[in-house]
C-alpha cells in the first residue's frame, strides 16, 4: 500500500504543506524554465485578447485531453489496486447510478426525518487595546427543526496598570501584540491557537453530546489537527479530554460522517476528479496518517505515546475516501467508521445531490448560514460598540 499512499498524498512530509517547490518541480508544473519565467525581456507589453484566446483555448484542450487520459489510468490501474485491500471493509470504486432511487430513500429515511443532525461554526474577535473579545458560536440543525444554538465569549484584558509605571506597561503591551514579549511568547499566535482548539473541540463536543439524533454530520475531519498536536494537545487536561471524546464519537457511536474540500488535497483530489457522478471511492483508514501527524505534530513522553495509541486504536477504525455527484461540482472528501462506510457515503452523497451546483451536504452549509446570522461579526461589533457607549456615560456620571 506504500505506492498507494504516496500517490494520495499521505505517504511523504513534503506534501504537509510547506510550500517548498525545486526549480525541476516548476518546470515539469509550467513547462518552461523557471529562469525564463523571471527574466522580464521575454515578458510581454500589453495584451492582444485577440491572440490571449487561441492560446487559452490551445491549453484548454491540451489539458482536457490530459484529464481524460489520467482518468482511464486511475480507473483502470489505481482503483482496482485499491480495491485489493483487506483492511478495509468495501475498499474501491462503488456506484450508485444504476441505483439512484437509493436517494430518495436516504432522504426520506435519514436527513428529511431529522435522523441527521449538522454541525456548525463561527467565530469573531474583537480587539482594542484595553480588552480583546472573541465570540464562538456553535448550531446544530436538522431538516426536521433547528436543534439548538450555543456560544461562549472569552475576554482577554492585558491593560490592567497593576505596575507604578503605566506607561512601560502599555509599551510592553504592545510589544506583546506584535509577538516580541521579552521572555519570547508570541502571544497572539497562542491565542489563535487556543480559540481554533477550544473551537474545534466544541464543535464536535456538542455535535456528540447535545445532540439526540442517530447519525451525526460534520466539518473537516473527526480527527482534526488541531485536536491531535501542537499547542491544545501539549496540555495534559486538553490532550485527555480530545482523546476521550474523539474515542466515544468513532469507538462507541460509530455512525458520523464527516466531509471536507478536497482542494487543499490536490492527490485526493485528483482520485475524486476521476469519479463519474454519484460514485464515491473508499480509499483506506486513517491510522497511518494520523501516526504520521503525531511524529511530525511536536508532541513529546507520554502526550507522543497517549496519541499515537489513539491513531493505532481510533484510526483504524475510521475510514476515509471521495465522492463526487456532478461533474459540475468538485469531488468531496469523507470519513466514517468502517462499519458503516455505505450509509455513511449515501447520506453525504443524497445530501450534496440537493446543491449539485457544490457539491457539498446542504445541511452543513444550512447550520453555517444559521450560524453566521446567529452570531454574525456585525451583531458582535454593533453590541460591544452599544456597551462601550454605556460605559462612557457611566464613566462620566462617575466623574
Amino acid at each position: 500500500m506504500d505506492d498507494l499512499q504516496e500517490m494520495s498524498g499521505l505517504g511523504s512530509p513534503e506534501n504537509s504543506g510547506s510550500g517548498n517547490i525545486s526549480i525541476d518541480d516548476f518546470k515539469k508544473a509550467y513547462g518552461e524554465d523557471f529562469s525564463k519565467t523571471i527574466d522580464i525581456d521575454t515578458w510581454r507589453i500589453g495584451e492582444n485578447l485577440a491572440e490571449l484566446y487561441p492560446l487559452i483555448e490551445k491549453e484548454l484542450i491540451q489539458a482536457r485531453k490530459d484529464e481524460v487520459k489520467n482518468h482511464h489510468t486511475f480507473r483502470d490501474t489505481i482503483f482496482p489496486k485499491i480495491k485489493e485491500l483487506k483492511h478495509v471493509p468495501n475498499a474501491g470504486l462503488h456506484s450508485i447510478v444504476e441505483n439512484k432511487e437509493i436517494i430518495e430513500k436516504i432522504h426520506r429515511g435519514f436527513l428529511f426525518n431529522g435522523a441527521v443532525t449538522a454541525c456548525g461554526s463561527v467565530s469573531a474577535v474583537y480587539d482594542s487595546v484595553p480588552i480583546s473579545i472573541t465570540q464562538i458560536g456553535i448550531c446544530l440543525i436538522n431538516y426536521d427543526k433547528q436543534y439548538g444554538s450555543y456560544s461562549h465569549r472569552l475576554f482577554r484584558r492585558d491593560l490592567h496598570f497593576k505596575s507604578d509605571d503605566p506607561i512601560r506597561e502599555a509599551i510592553e503591551l504592545i510589544e506583546r501584540r506584535k509577538g516580541n514579549n521579552v521572555d519570547g511568547e508570541n502571544r497572539g499566535q497562542l491565542s489563535a491557537l487556543a480559540v481554533r482548539g477550544i473551537k474545534t473541540y466544541a464543535e464536535r463536543a456538542i455535535l456528540f453530546e447535545k445532540s439526540t439524533s442517530r447519525w451525526l454530520l460534520g466539518n473537516g475531519s473527526p480527527t482534526p489537527y488541531e485536536l491531535m498536536t501542537g499547542f491544545w494537545a501539549s496540555r495534559k487536561e486538553m490532550k485527555d479530554r480530545s482523546i476521550a471524546l474523539m474515542q466515544k464519537m468513532v469507538l462507541d457511536h460509530q455512525r458520523f460522517v464527516y466531509v471536507q474540500s478536497s482542494e487543499r488535497t490536490p492527490d485526493l483530489w485528483t482520485f475524486g476528479n476521476a469519479l463519474n457522478p454519484y460514485e464515491y471511492l473508499v480509499i483506506d483508514t486513517l491510522e497511518d496518517k494520523l501516526t504520521r501527524m503525531v511524529e511530525m505534530g511536536g508532541t513529546r513522553g507520554e502526550f507522543r505515546e497517549a496519541y499515537t495509541q489513539f491513531a493505532k486504536e481510533v484510526g483504524s477504525k475510521i475510514a476515509f475516501g471521495v465522492y463526487r455527484v456532478s461533474r459540475q461540482s468538485p469531488p468531496k472528501i469523507f470519513y466514517c467508521h468502517i462499519d458503516h462506510i455505505q450509509t455513511a457515503a449515501l447520506i453525504a452523497m443524497s445530501d450534496s445531490a440537493l446543491q449539485m451546483h457544490v457539491g457539498s451536504p446542504m445541511l452543513l452549509d444550512l447550520a453555517d448560514s444559521f450560524c453566521k446570522t446567529a452570531f454574525g461579526k456585525a451583531d458582535f461589533i454593533a453590541s460591544i460598540e452599544q456597551a462601550y457607549a454605556k460605559a462612557e456615560i457611566s464613566n462620566k456620571i462617575i466623574n
